[in-house]
């Protein structure tokens, strides 16, 4: 009689009686914001030890102004981990195929923290289920859908280096590439610089007036703002943007930056902040301002180990004491906040590291967005009715 085997049971996976199924392969939407959070601090405590990555930090925002900070960081770690090449211009992968580029084969997607929305319900949605409702998403506050954010995610991006197609020719400061922005150039973002000062209510005055050694100074019961009057146009420039954060970030009542010492009375990281959003602003249009500027942010370091000593002597019941972390990161969503505004403002050519957002200048038929003056300025403040990002200073993509 012939022997009938029995069918082979199908493999199973092992599973540990503790801890459930095996890992995914691809990390879920809570696990990636994770990993990215922990990256970013990872950048912003080797920034407190090495005051050399800050000035990095920097230059990543002001190549990627019109991401957040912490995003502009992250582009940066994930790409500093694939080799040489830093970012530029990144976008979606169906965001560069309606440019005519396509994702280089193999290539893997850089992951920027993005906020999850839903539509707020308003009369209209009566009627409607809650599926549909959800679905309707639309950007946080557009004055139109009204939306509230529910959490976060982490959004796939390609950068320009990993794709091909359709030259995307970028406009550059000065209009010719390796070449510095001219005196013309210079009076524009002077004069626009003046403009954003104007819409915040400051008057801004070039003056032989000198308090201290300083090149200018912010009064803010007068609501004025001056430059010397002897400083060459450069010097000029980075001067007003250096007083046009102190305006914006420093005001009487500061409640964040008085927590770690920020405020207008506690001059040492005041400065430090002032200085790198003059130093973000400048490079965004152009201008290096490196060395001028390395005395101020070289003192990085120093300036946020002092807020942390001066949060712990000063701590009681109600006011905790903060760790370095927690003041570079703040510093990091502050910096990089007041920076956007001006920039906004400003209009300096390019894209800002944002596909189909560009300054003057752009050829094909990118959208050129007109420059919008706010009525004082934008608070980097976490509102109460949203949830906690995971770091200070992201608003947007």
């Amino acid at each position: 009689m012939e022997q009938v085997s029995e069918p082979t049971p199908p493999r199973l996976a092992a599973v540990d009686a503790i801890w459930g199924a095996p890992p995914a392969s691809h990390p879920g939407p809570e696990q990636r914001v994770a990993e990215l959070t922990e990256g970013l601090y990872a950048l912003l405590t080797e920034a407190v030890d090495n005051p050399r990555q800050w000035q990095r930090l920097l230059d990543a925002s002001a190549t990627l102004w019109r991401y957040s900070g912490g995003n502009a960081a992250l582009l940066m770690m994930q790409m500093a981990q694939r080799g040489p090449v830093s970012p530029t211009l990144v976008a979606g992968y169906r965001e560069w195929e309606r440019h005519g580029r396509y994702v280089l084969k193999g290539e893997h997607a850089l992951y920027v923290i993005a906020p999850r929305t839903v539509r707020i319900a308003s009369a209209d949605d009566h009627g409607k289920t809650p599926d549909a409702q959800e679905s309707e998403l639309a950007e946080p506050g557009d004055g139109v859908n009204r939306s509230r954010i529910v959490g976060w995610r982490g959004q796939a991006v390609f950068d320009v280096s990993q794709t091909e197609g359709v030259p995307l020719l970028v406009p550059v400061p000065g209009g010719q590439e390796g070449v510095a922005p001219g005196s013309q150039d210079r009076e524009k973002l002077w004069e626009s610089l003046t403009a954003v000062a104007r819409q915040a209510k400051y008057n801004v005055v070039l003056s032989d007036a000198q308090m201290g050694l300083a090149d200018g100074f912010t009064d803010h019961s007068r609501r004025l703002i001056s430059v010397g009057s002897w400083l060459e146009p450069d010097d000029r420039v980075a001067t007003l943007a250096h007083e046009l954060a102190h305006a914006s970030l420093h005001v009487p009542g500061d409640a964040i930056g008085a927590l770690y010492g920020s405020s207008s009375e506690h001059r040492g990281l005041a400065e430090i902040e002032a200085e790198s959003v003059a130093y973000v602003v400048l490079r965004a249009h152009g201008i290096d301002r490196g060395a001028r500027s390395a005395a101020y942010l070289a003192g990085w370091a120093d300036a946020v180990i002092a807020a942390e000593a001066d949060s712990i002597l000063r701590c009681t019941r109600e006011r905790k004491p903060m760790s370095r972390l927690v003041i570079a990161k703040s510093v990091l969503g502050r910096v990089t906040s007041v920076a956007k505004t001006i920039l906004e403002a400003t209009n300096p050519p390019g894209f800002g590291g944002r596909l189909g957002v560009a300054g003057p200048g752009t050829i094909r038929d990118l959208p050129n967005q007109a420059p919008s003056l706010r009525d004082g300025w934008a608070r980097p403040q976490t509102s109460v009715n949203m949830p906690t990002p995971p770091f200070i200073g992201l608003r947007s993509l």
